[in-house]
């Protein structure tokens, strides 16, 4: 394998890792033995843990990318757009319910150490904040259109955390549904106003 496959494979490793056990709780030796490598060639490709976190945090903000440019491409209306995001809930639900979510825990770990690449790791809450944003926006709501998605974000965040609290299905799919219902309220009621 290519120095640049072998690198791709540790960051995918580690970011699997730091999701699953954290950040701190995750060492070299975890992510070389994921990648089935000895400790001299892992350090050949990082020599911190720190650059290997700069690694899964570029990974995170490109993949995150993606799924967003996915989403635009499959659905033309602002409101199946944001029903997408909605929806990664459910996608999700079992890495969720087991291990929280990616974005919210590894920010909440970061800001609880003071590390410095928390201000990176938000930026991933950010990339979300300024899609909703734009996405409402799109709907004709523009001028609440960031109370908006800072309100979705909210919602997300905590039906995460209380589905890693109680791991309960059920209630994820009906908070879905009640998102969704609130989300055709704001369309209707936005309409009205307009």
């Amino acid at each position: 394998m290519s120095a640049e496959g072998t690198r791709r494979q540790i960051v995918q490793a580690a970011d699997q890792l730091f999701y699953e056990r954290g950040f701190e709780a995750t060492s070299f030796a975890h992510i070389a033995e994921a990648v089935g490598l000895s400790r001299g060639n892992f350090y050949y490709h990082f020599k911190t843990k720190d650059e290997i976190l700069d690694a899964v945090i570029a990974l995170r903000m490109a993949n995150t990318r993606a799924m967003l440019d996915a989403w635009e491409a499959e659905d033309d209306a602002p409101a199946g757009r944001i029903r997408s995001f909605f929806n990664i809930l459910i996608v999700n639900r079992t890495k969720i319910m087991a291990y929280g979510c990616p974005v919210g825990t590894l920010f909440n770990e970061l800001a609880k150490l003071d590390h410095v690449a928390k201000a990176d790791a938000a930026e991933l809450f950010t990339l979300f904040r300024d899609w909703l944003r734009r996405q409402f926006a799109a709907l004709g709501r523009e001028a609440d259109a960031d109370a908006l998605s800072m309100h979705v974000l909210m919602r997300s965040q905590g039906v995460a955390s209380l589905a890693t609290a109680f791991r309960d299905e059920g209630f994820i799919h009906r908070e879905v549904e009640d998102i969704s219902a609130w989300l055709d309220a704001e369309i209707a009621g936005g309409a009205r106003a307009a």
